[in-house]
């Protein structure tokens, strides 16, 4: 029975629930069951393999992973995060959604789980009595992909398709006016804080900023439940909304960009000086932002169509560098208040795993900061036209480069490194045997 004081106990309407957990690649694992149970799942959790959060993106386990045979296939327990029940309102019946997490049979967080990862950075700024400030901007195309031919949707309003991109343009955000108004009253629903709107420089291409909050891993929650719910909400409006890293070769990638600052114990910002250059520890943040760039490739750039967005000259990052205020960089400082000065790092793409790229990313700069680490001097002009180092140029090279890192097992324990080493691998070798419209059908609302 529910409770009279239970979340579901005003909501009768709800008789079915979904729990879940991301597994590596950012894909929502779980089991439906019927509203009754939810106060047992609350309190007990539930049960399924550890190898589920180490699928690949087919949904397949990996050959060799020592989470299968090897083990006997292992249950694991799923308990429910601190996010509470959410609603679904993509889906036309009434459900909820309770995100989980995965521990160990005696209560121990599961290395594999990517959520466990960031939390075990959060952890460690935390005994520094740091706070990370978070934020993210999400990039997607709306796609019309009823044909193989992939198009822009027709405006709900004239019947017609925009023919090329319409950056800030406010008529493209208009002519998916419903859309966009059922979008912001599922975010309210959800508790999902987004801000605002643009339209991008792709075609059908936007972009929603999501509020920067002092808990990291409620930012990576609320990227994880907003991609869900776009994917499923634009289905019900008889289209397509796609993360993948670049839907289009001539039009620019979708990237999930990273803003982030830092309170100390008494709620201070350390990147702020008072002045628009930041405070040492900020740089030092950086630093160590940019030594972990090629290690954490494979992280920003997990999928094979995630190389075709990192190319010189298409609004994504390809030279590792820093700068006051520069887009072409690939860590940024933007301008504005100094209270508010923080990082912006620009290298992921929109078909990233949420919380291993936070983790990722926090997990350098407290690297850099932990080892006093120096920043080169920023640069100034376009980062492209500049002979400066280079992430890894192909997947292949960044997951070399990520299984062989000393700085990632700073960041990740050894598991996690090597069960999403495990999953790229293969999926690399079966992506090489699709062809170009198969690799498309993969990741388009997938990823």
């Amino acid at each position: 029975m529910i409770p009279p004081d239970h979340w579901l106990a005003a909501r009768p309407d709800i008789r079915t629930i979904r729990v879940a957990a991301a597994d590596v690649n950012g894909q929502a694992r779980g089991k439906r069951m019927p509203a009754r149970m939810a106060p047992s799942v609350e309190k007990s959790g539930t049960r399924f393999p550890l190898s589920v959060l180490n699928l690949d993106i087919w949904g397949e386990d990996i050959q060799d992973s020592p989470l299968v045979f090897d083990s006997g296939d292992q249950d694991g327990v799923l308990m429910p995060t601190e996010r509470g029940f959410v609603p679904m309102p993509w889906l036309e019946a009434p459900t909820a959604l309770l995100p989980m997490w995965m521990f160990h049979e005696d209560g121990t967080p599961f290395d594999g789980d990517p959520r466990q990862a960031l939390a075990r950075v959060v952890e460690r700024y935390a005994a520094l009595g740091l706070t990370p400030v978070v934020a993210t901007e999400m990039e997607f195309y709306l796609i019309d992909d009823s044909t193989r031919k992939l198009r822009v949707p027709k405006s709900p309003k004239s019947g017609k398709r925009r023919p090329g991109a319409e950056t800030l343009a406010l008529r493209a955000l208009d002519a998916f006016d419903v859309f966009f108004t059922q979008l912001y009253e599922a975010c309210e629903v959800m508790d999902i804080p987004a801000e605002s709107a643009i339209s991008e420089a792709g075609l059908g291409q936007f972009e929603i900023n999501l509020s920067h909050g002092p808990d990291a891993l409620r930012a990576a929650d609320d990227a994880f439940l907003f991609k869900q719910m776009v994917k499923g909400l634009s289905r019900k409006h008889g289209f397509a909304a796609s993360f993948m890293a670049k839907p289009y070769d001539d039009y620019a990638g979708n990237g999930m960009h990273v803003h982030f600052s830092m309170l100390d114990r008494d709620g201070n910002n350390i990147f702020n000086d008072g002045s628009s250059a930041g405070t040492d520890i900020m740089r030092s943040a950086i630093a160590g932002c940019l030594r972990a760039i090629p290690d954490s490739t494979l992280i920003f750039a997990p999928h094979g169509n995630s190389y075709d967005r990192l190319v010189p000259g298409a609004h994504a990052p390809t030279r590792i560098c820093w700068a006051y205020d520069n887009r072409t960089a690939a860590v940024r400082v933007p301008g504005g208040a100094a209270a508010a000065r923080r990082i912006e790092h620009r290298v992921s793409g929109g078909d990233v795993n949420p919380y291993l790229m936070i983790a990722a990313v926090l997990g350098a700069a407290l690297t850099g900061i932990e080892d006093n680490l120096t920043a080169p001097p920023p640069i100034t002009g376009n980062a492209y036209a500049q002979p400066l180092p280079e992430m890894p140029g192909d997947w292949e090279a960044a997951l070399e480069t990520f299984e062989n890192s000393k700085m990632i097992r700073r960041i990740f324990p050894d598991e996690m490194v090597q069960n999403f080493a495990l999953t790229k691998r293969q999926e690399l070798v079966d992506y090489q045997e699709l062809t170009p419209e198969e690799q498309i059908e993969l990741y388009l609302d997938t990823v």
